[in-house]
């Protein structure tokens, strides 16, 4: 995986607004509300030095629009400026140890975790718009209550963001990491909830509630590339289409997607492209 901390260009935005205006388009004629234009790439939407103009383009459209993040840039503040313009924006804070930070999102090395919480309540400060902040909980790593107590001081200072904790329902990228326990989960939430009001879990499976297009191909690689999907979701989007397995089983045979486990349930991925053959 090639990792960098520099902003760059991937993308035209006027590509990007005449895609999503597609996709709108066709969502619309399917009867499938929209609630957010979510910008979550395969990657961190931050390091795109187009997401302002991007989100600019897509204000038109009148819907609301999200970016999740990974938080590693946002102590600069042109991304500070630009994340403002959006109507949700979600930060990843999984510590507020350094080591513990480093051990759970394995950080470019030139990225520090002290400029990346100041700059998080720099932005907290300003932004009008709704904060939300995710804590992914991993088993004997960040889920001790001294954790929760930690986390929970600071995001108090953040002005009551809307919190979500996660635990690793989808394929993790390291064989060892594995879900805390259900009291433990508990516990952590329970700390968090004394200074903070809103708390809520994301420890569930998700559901199958996936949109589609009607090019169910398209759907299926689109969400593959950011979100695993669980076999049972993968089913019943091809059912809503009309299309049978042997969609998914043709492009298994490309190498355009990828079948897993994780305790005990099937996901499909999107094959990253260095491993297409």
């Amino acid at each position: 995986m090639r990792m960098q901390t520099e902003r760059d260009s991937f993308y035209e935005p006027d590509e990007i607004l005449n895609s999503v205006r597609a996709k709108v388009k066709q969502a619309l004629e399917a009867g499938e509300p929209i609630d957010y234009l979510t910008l979550v790439p395969d990657g961190e939407p931050t390091l795109d030095v187009n997401l302002g103009r991007e989100i600019e383009l897509l204000r038109p459209l009148g819907i609301k629009v999200a970016v999740i993040s990974n938080t590693s840039l946002i102590s600069r503040a042109d991304v500070r400026n630009e994340l403002a313009s959006a109507d949700w924006v979600s930060l990843k804070l999984d510590s507020t140890r350094e080591d513990i930070w480093r051990r759970v999102n394995r950080p470019h090395k030139a990225l520090g975790l002290r400029a990346m919480l100041e700059g998080t309540l720099e932005f907290a400060r300003s932004f009008r718009g709704t904060l939300a902040t995710e804590t992914m909980l991993v088993k004997g790593v960040n889920d001790t209550e001294k954790d929760a107590e930690e986390l929970g001081s600071f995001l108090a200072e953040l002005g009551s963001p809307k919190i979500y904790l996660s635990i690793p329902i989808r394929p993790p990228a390291e064989e060892w990491v594995e879900s805390p326990d259900e009291q433990i989960v508990n516990q952590f939430y329970q700390v968090l909830s004394k200074t903070n009001g809103s708390v809520e879990y994301l420890i569930g499976y998700e559901g199958n509630a996936f949109s589609s297009t009607g090019n169910v191909e398209e759907d299926l690689l689109s969400i593959t590339a950011v979100h695993p999907m669980r076999e049972e979701a993968v089913v019943k989007l091809l059912q809503g289409a009309g299309e049978n397995w042997a969609v998914v089983q043709r492009l298994i045979a490309e190498h355009k997607l990828i079948e897993t486990v994780h305790e005990g349930h099937k996901f499909y991925l999107r094959t990253l492209p260095q491993r297409r053959k």
